[in-house]
């Protein structure tokens, strides 16, 4: 358990040095070797009718999967649903509007009063929330998109062991805190414009979004939905309200016999195992952890809000206005330099150059106190995993984790128990 503390306290340092790099993948066009920011995807936009019928469509198929996976516990049945999202919400729709995408609309839209945002994307946000309220993640077992492409190819899954997969699973934490500052700042939607696999449903992504894509697919015939374990932002959220779910799926439809035949049936590592009540930790040990774990927690928090506040001019060169302000002060600096066509356009736009210093500063100070926000919650990310891996639950048969499950049905074909009545929880 102390190595597995060591590991996961580690990987907290690599992801504070690593957060300044990631706002790196953002860098400002430089018009001299022909580089560019990939452009955010935007589909043309479709009439108010045709919205709407996205999401009866939407509605509908949360409706048919829910069904399929509590009530007809079909696997095969989750599977051309997933086939038909790949081809409605995929190729048709060009995989937007997304649930995935629509949380920086939603974040964007509660700090930025101007913003008026669509009804489509309330409700592409809210409806699988709800769902996942009632009945766990049927959104992620074959209406989403991103998680079906993936799905389809899971030929030989393997096992990860379960505390690299915890470790691996603090980055969507990560990805959902720069998605939500970035929106929330107005300064970009990074989920949509480095979306894996928007390009492949478009056809025309960049080259470089193409072989991103095209590896976590290759990645995902062997480790199971790379993109929805382990970097899925929308999926922290689903993984909360999961675990509140007033029903769910269950490995089986009536009491466990023990058979053990699920126990490896899951390639997302979801299915919690019998644990005996002869396993209990001494009293001295579980006060020992609790008060280890009463001071990191803060501790981490503390640290992580200290080094994201650090790096908070780090992460603002994505805003425009911020990066706009910096290649200025640049040009001041070096007026014998030549002018880059950012510059010209500035100066003909007729704004002042102390107008955009002010609004560069009035920015920065938004980034200052949101990184220091997210680096708590990745601070406080990191401590509640450690305390999970403290926490035992003493259970009698084999569960799916309500948070982990994804609701794809793999197991429920291993379980040799048969019931006219399934047994929901």
């Amino acid at each position: 358990m102390t190595k597995k503390f060591i590991y996961i306290f580690l990987f907290f340092i690599l992801i504070i040095q690593g957060v300044s790099v990631q706002a790196q993948r953002f860098p400002k066009p430089e018009f001299e070797n022909g580089h560019t920011q990939p452009e955010v995807q935007k589909p043309e936009a479709r009439s108010t009718a045709l919205e709407y019928f996205d999401i009866f469509v939407l509605l509908a198929s949360l409706s048919v999967v829910s069904w399929l996976v509590l009530k007809k516990r079909s696997r095969r049945g989750v599977l051309y649903m997933s086939l038909f999202s790949i081809a409605y919400f995929g190729f048709f729709r060009e995989g937007c509007i997304c649930s995935v995408g629509s949380l920086q609309n939603i974040s964007l839209a509660l700090f930025n009063p101007n913003y008026v945002i669509p009804i489509s994307a309330i409700l592409f946000f809210a409806l699988p929330l709800i769902f996942t309220l009632f009945f766990g993640r049927t959104f992620c077992a074959g209406v989403c998109p991103l998680g079906a492409i993936q799905d389809i190819v899971a030929i030989k899954p393997i096992e990860i062991k379960p505390w690299l997969q915890k470790t691996l699973g603090i980055l969507p934490f990560v990805y959902l805190g720069l998605a939500v500052l970035y929106a929330a700042t107005a300064s970009d939607f990074v989920i949509c414009r480095y979306d894996p696999f928007i390009g492949i449903y478009r056809l025309d992504g960049t080259f470089t979004m193409f072989i991103i894509g095209g590896i976590l697919l290759l990645i995902g015939v062997f480790i199971a939905r790379p993109y929805c374990r382990f970097l899925c932002p929308y999926g922290v959220l689903l993984n909360w309200v999961s675990r509140f779910s007033k029903k769910h799926l269950t490995i089986t439809p009536a009491s466990c016999i023990q058979c053990k035949l699920c126990e490896n049936s899951c390639p997302f590592g979801a299915i919690e195992k019998p644990v005996p009540e002869d396993i209990k930790l001494d009293r001295k040990t579980m006060i020992f952890r609790f008060i280890g774990l009463s001071i990191i927690i803060p501790l981490l928090i503390i640290i992580g809000g200290w080094a994201g506040s650090q790096m908070h001019e780090v992460l603002a060169k994505v805003n425009p206005k911020v990066r706009m302000a910096n290649e200025m002060i640049e040009a001041m600096e070096n007026p014998k330099g030549v002018e880059s066509l950012n510059i010209e356009s500035f100066k003909s736009s007729g704004k002042s150059a102390s107008e955009l210093y002010e609004e560069s500063a009035a920015i920065l100070k938004q980034f200052e106190r949101g990184s220091w926000i997210l680096g708590a919650f990745i601070g406080l990310v990191i401590g509640i995993s450690l305390a999970s891996l403290s926490i035992l639950r003493y259970r009698e048969d084999y569960e799916p984790n309500r948070g982990d499950c994804l609701s794809c049905a793999r197991c429920v074909d291993f379980c040799p128990v048969k019931s006219e009545g399934d047994e929901l929880i």
